[in-house]
């Protein structure tokens, strides 16, 4: 049986261990390589050849975004495959552009993780999420989407999901109430409240919301 070769890049090295366990506990797949950024990411395409590349979108030196769009002169049976936490549609558009062959949430669970990986290597596209799957079939159909130049930017990069929990938030929706309507735990819902807080530059929950809502966020 063939095994589906893997390059994970990612620039924090406990998460890459933690996804080439997951993954290398599927016989079918096995990750040959690991880079840091992009740079380190093509490099290890040109040499080792993997059918997938499977690239983190922020990465020092160069982006997963900015590999992707070289990957096909590089190593051009090697498919590019996006990995984020990040499902705005400025960002699904800008993988598409760059050839890559799928885009995943970083919240994705193993099994879809792995078949996603075996579809894509089978030559077909994947994308997770409900705008990455929008956008996808959009595109794919010839249908027309404003250019992402034309996609206002968000200074603080916040997801579809933390706009979603920030409004739930605004309601007056405790963590548990959150957890129970998004189907999540309380400690993910934690964890989003802490990285938007982070993303914001405040220091409580009173400052986000008043951020939010001067700031008109969501």
């Amino acid at each position: 049986m063939d095994k589906i070769n893997v390059v994970l890049a990612d620039d924090h090295v406990l998460v890459r261990k933690g996804i080439a366990a997951m993954l290398e506990s599927d016989q079918e797949i096995t990750v040959v390589g690991e880079a840091g950024n992009g740079i380190e990411a093509l490099a290890s395409a040109k040499a080792l050849h993997p059918d997938i590349l499977l690239l983190d979108i922020r990465m020092p030196e160069m982006t997963g975004l900015e590999a992707a769009a070289k990957l096909k002169s590089i190593a051009p049976d090697t498919k590019a495959v996006i990995l984020s936490m990040h499902d705005s549609e400025e960002y699904v558009l800008e993988a598409l552009k760059a050839g890559a062959y799928g885009y995943l949430l970083k919240d994705i669970d193993k099994a879809e993780f792995i078949r996603a990986l075996k579809q894509i290597h089978k030559g077909t596209k994947y994308f997770s999420g409900t705008i990455s799957d929008v956008l996808a079939n959009r595109l794919l159909k010839g249908q027309a989407i404003a250019p992402s130049s034309a996609v206002k930017e968000d200074p603080y990069h916040l997801t579809r999901k933390e706009k979603e929990i920030l409004r739930m938030i605004i309601d007056g929706k405790h963590n548990k109430e959150i957890a129970d309507s998004m189907n999540k735990s309380v400690r993910t819902v934690e964890t989003h409240r802490f990285n938007m807080m982070k993303k914001l530059g405040v220091n409580n929950a009173v400052d986000m919301v008043n951020k939010t809502i001067k700031e008109n966020l969501v």
